[in-house]
């Protein structure tokens, strides 16, 4: 793959970050913008040149909703080139594909890294934003498995974790972890447009969790989203069930079975949160939790891992509060149930403060 010509249209987030990574790796990337000004930008950045000339493998960095379009003009632009693209929906994109430029379809692969953040933008890019993160691949049933094999290895140089499914698996899976808590996300901090300052305040990382996707491009997931409707649709229906029994419960305390189902609700969350892929995408694995107080002050932090460092401990997740009104931060420590009495004896006796 190090000898070949990659060109990337779109210099956005995902577009310059690719170029970042590529010409980290040697490999001679051309890109193309619409933006003169976006273009310019990443090319300062150092994500490659101007494209110009002929190119092996194209990728598509550009919005849903143009995305068939321009890769239908890549594939007529480059005869010999391998086209695919980085949608966040990929079935109604090959569909369309097919449709504009059947004569070259065989050259299109659709491809979807779950990689982004919540700026957009060159400004925004990073060349590790691929490492060990998903790759979907999602060929049909007659694509050439040479060009799946062209997209694993690019994947994998990218220190990404290559997946090959179908188009429609790919949209389904999506659908469920990715669109539908996008919209429930949304919905919840569309509420706190009603909350006063005072009740703002009291607001805990519970909440933040919760909304934080919320403040994605509104512009960008209504794309994906019309995209995809037909299948966020029925998942979008089972949700609103849920929450239209617990209003009944909620509104009905008293009447006979309104807590059994409450609480059946909240088991099932956590049944649900249970099946998410843990560490490493291993088997869920249910860490201590310790919350150590640090000062707001600079090395604080540093200290603390340091010290858990020096003990032998690991820490398999991290999470940073500060406390509203307090010069201290709240640091949440997830650490094996069987390091956790250990480390916990060690932070209490070299002065460290638990919550």
């Amino acid at each position: 793959m190090s000898q070949e010509r990659i060109k990337i249209v779109g210099a956005g987030l995902i577009g310059t970050s690719l170029g970042l990574a590529l010409t980290k790796h040697g490999i001679d990337v051309g890109l193309e913008n619409r933006s003169k000004a976006n273009l310019r930008l990443a090319i300062e950045y150092g994500a490659g040149k101007e494209a110009e000339g002929d190119y092996d493998l194209v990728i598509v960095c550009v919005s849903p909703e143009m995305t068939a379009e321009v890769v239908a003009g890549q594939l007529a632009k480059h005869p010999q080139a391998l086209v695919t693209d980085v949608a966040s929906v990929k079935a109604e994109i090959a569909r369309e594909v097919t449709r504009i430029a059947p004569e070259h379809a065989l050259r299109y692969l659709g491809s979807h890294p779950m990689a982004g953040r919540e700026k957009g933008g060159p400004g925004a890019a990073r060349a590790d934003l691929f490492f060990a993160r998903p790759w979907v691949i999602t060929p049909s049933a007659a694509t050439p498995a040479a060009s799946v094999e062209r997209l694993k290895n690019l994947a994998m140089q990218l220190s990404a974790l290559p997946i090959v499914m179908s188009a429609e698996e790919h949209d389904r899976a999506v659908a469920l972890v990715s669109h539908l808590p996008q919209l429930v996300s949304s919905a919840l901090a569309a509420r706190l447009q009603s909350g006063n300052e005072q009740q703002l305040g009291l607001a805990g990382q519970g909440l933040r969790d919760a909304s934080r996707i919320a403040s994605s491009d509104p512009d960008l997931w209504l794309q994906i989203l019309s995209q995809n409707a037909n299948l966020v649709s029925p998942l979008l229906a089972e949700f609103k069930k849920d929450i239209e029994e617990l209003l009944q419960s909620l509104e009905n305390l008293d009447s006979p079975g309104s807590l059994a189902k409450l609480h059946n609700l909240l088991e099932r969350g956590n049944i649900g949160v249970a099946r998410i892929p843990g560490k490493h995408g291993g088997k869920f694995v249910d860490y201590q939790l310790l919350t150590v107080v640090i000062d707001d002050s600079p090395g604080s932090l540093a200290s603390l891992l340091t010290f858990i460092g020096e003990v032998g401990v690991n820490i398999e997740d991290l999470k940073l509060e500060h406390s509203p009104g307090a010069q201290i931060g709240l640091v949440e420590i997830q650490v094996l149930p069987e390091a956790a009495e250990r480390l916990s004896e060690q932070l209490t006796q070299n002065g460290w403060r638990l919550v």
